[in-house]
């Protein structure tokens, strides 16, 4: 049940901001959201991360699919002891699921997120996809740790 509620918790969440995003930014309108920070800017992005293979809509699609499959595959063959690992891909899961609906609905994704550091302007799906591998491969050493001791 983790690994459905945290994937869908993320799907909802990314596609109701870019909802917002769409709602209430035109195409290339920044706002400011904290201080010199954090801006929302509405992007519409046709490739992969950095803008890399724009417009290969189909290709992202049929491996997003495959992805997801191999991904709920796999959270079928990890022993139940492996929580957090379930947690992390129920997370990559939604991260990728709201980022191939964008896709499928507009042919691009919606990116909103622009820190002043960090130059890519990104969503709430794509940190989920970030913030899944990394946590899935912690979980993955933490139980191989546990499993050798």
């Amino acid at each position: 049940m983790r690994f459905w509620g945290l994937a869908l918790l993320v799907l909802i969440l990314d596609q109701v901001s870019k909802w917002f995003v769409l709602q209430n930014l035109e195409r290339g309108e920044t706002i400011e959201i904290i201080g010199r920070l954090l801006y929302f800017t509405h992007v519409q992005n046709p490739g992969a991360a950095f803008g890399f293979f724009a417009y290969q809509t189909w290709l992202f699609i049929v491996v997003t699919l495959l992805i997801g499959a191999i991904i709920i595959y796999y959270n079928y063959r990890l022993p139940a002891t492996y929580k957090y690992a379930h947690a992390a891909l129920g997370i990559l899961l939604g991260g990728a699921a709201g980022n191939l609906i964008d896709r499928i609905d507009t042919g691009y994704v919606i990116d909103f997120i622009s820190l002043t550091f960090w130059p890519p302007v990104f969503n709430i799906a794509d940190m989920a996809i970030v913030a899944g591998i990394i946590l899935f491969m912690l979980s993955l050493w933490v139980n191989e740790k546990e499993v050798s001791t």
